[in-house]
This record gives C-alpha cells, structure tokens and sequence, in this order.
C-alpha cells in the first residue's frame, strides 16, 4: 500500500504531523526523520532540489519512519514522469486551478490506458527493472494531493476533488492570503475563516484535506478546526529556529554575567 494512505488510515483521528524538506540536503532530512514526524514534504518547487538530488533525498528517508512526500515544480507531465521514476509515491501537485488540470495530474501519474505516463524498464521505482510486476502494480500504489491555491480554484473545490485519482487536497495558507487580499498574513481571521469553510466542504464530501503551518501554535489551531494532516515548518526554519534560540540565550547569559561582576564592583566600592 501507499505509505501515506497508510498513514492516514491509521490517524486514529489525530491529523499525521509533517514538515517541509527545503534544504535539498540528504543528511538534513535523514536527521529531521529521526526527530519523530510522520511525513515530510520534499519540495522542488521552492528549493534549489534537481532530480538527482531527489534521489538522495529519497534513499536518506527509505531507511526512516517517516513518509516522503514530494511537491512537484509544476502540473507537467515530463517532470511528474521523471520524479515517480526515481522513486516517488505520492506526489503534491501545486497550482490546480479546476477539474481539468487535477485530471492532467492524474493521467500524468498513471500508465495506461488510465493515464499517459510513459513505460520505463529501468527505473528506481521498478528497483532497476528487477520488480517484473511493478507496471503492472504501479498505478495502485500512487498517491496524489493537489492544492488548489487562489481563491477562484477553491469556489471549484467539490469538482476538482471529485477528480477520479485525487486522494487529498492540500491548502498553502500564504498563497490563499495573496490570492484575497492579505499578502503577508497567512493567519489572517478572512484566511482562518476560508480554510475553515474548506475544511468543512471537504468532510461533506469525504476527501482529506491538510495544511501548512509556520508555528505549533497555527497547527494547533489547524487540528482545531479539523485538518485530517498538517505539517509544521520545514527543515530550514526548524535549524534557524534552534539557532536564534542557542543565542538569545547565551546572550542572556551574558548580560547577567556582566550585571553580576557590575553589582559585585559596586559592592566592594561601598565596602
């Protein structure tokens, strides 16, 4: 089975947690495996990751806990082809406008005659051509997620995910705020609101829908509101996060260090 399908078949009701892999690096990821997520989402649309670098990325995580993910550049069929080649499963397509471009991403990720995606005898998926039933098996065990990001594409959330193929919808909460009016403030109360509304929309028609969060307190809230997964930061911003906090503390470490000596020199001088 699809290791992400798997893993929201057995949520229990508590939304599998993930993070964004940005840093393109292999190492990185294999260390952010072991911190206990469920899911990371390797993204190539905003990262400097190409295919071989995926690759690595990907045999970094197989030998983890944690379900890889991979957000795709674009809705094009030669990029989806490549990646499913070198070993993904479940792919997150970004920009779907309608019901026509989720069933472009579809027919990408399936050989036929339920797709378009061409035949390889070679490739990571089929372990190099050893897997002699992998052709035959492919399809099965895909996954897909597709995020409707404007505004204009969530009015035709029921289509786009009646889309045979579509098994989760995911919302970019900076991407919604652009899309109305609020550049800047993914947690803007008209955002919250609208991703709430989808939320909603989505358990009516029994479709998993997850999001993206900068800070546990916004996945908090996510879970509130229903969210079936949700991922918390990336990579990048778990490290940056460490960093600034190793710090600040060490600087305040060292204004109490000079408080101190202050304090004791203004002692001895009363003395």
């Amino acid at each position: 089975m699809n290791a992400f399908k798997q893993l929201l078949g057995a949520s229990g009701g508590n939304p599998p947690i993930g993070t964004w892999i940005s840093s393109a690096s292999p190492l990185v990821a294999e260390a952010v495996a072991h911190a206990g997520f469920d899911w990371s989402l390797i993204d190539m649309e905003h990262s400097p990751l190409d295919l071989m670098a995926l690759v690595h990325l990907l045999q970094a995580l197989a030998a983890t806990r944690m379900a890889p993910l991979v957000r795709v550049p674009s809705n094009d069929a030669v990029t989806i082809k490549r990646v499913l080649d070198a070993g993904a499963t479940t792919l997150m397509v970004p920009c779907i406008a309608d019901a026509d471009a989720a069933r472009a991403a579809v027919a990408s990720m399936r050989y036929p005659p339920e797709g378009v995606r061409a035949m390889s005898a070679s490739g990571r998926a089929s372990r190099f051509g050893t897997d002699a039933a992998y052709a035959r098996n492919a399809n099965r065990g895909l996954a897909l997620i597709v995020q409707p990001e404007t505004v204009q594409a969530i009015g035709r959330l029921e289509s786009i995910a009646a889309v045979r193929g579509v098994d989760a919808i995911f919302l970019g909460p900076a991407d919604l705020s652009a899309s109305i009016g609020h550049v800047g403030q993914p947690t803007h109360p008209e955002v919250m609101d609208l991703m709430a509304q989808v939320v909603q929309r989505c358990k009516a028609i029994g479709k998993p829908v997850g999001a993206f969060g900068a800070t546990a307190e916004v996945v908090a809230e996510y879970r509130a509101i229903g969210f079936d997964f949700v991922a918390i930061g990336s990579d990048l911003a778990h490290l940056i996060r460490g960093a600034k906090e190793a710090i600040v503390a060490l600087k305040a470490q060292d204004r109490m260090h000079v408080h101190s000596l202050a304090s004791g020199t203004r002692t001895g001088g009363d003395r």
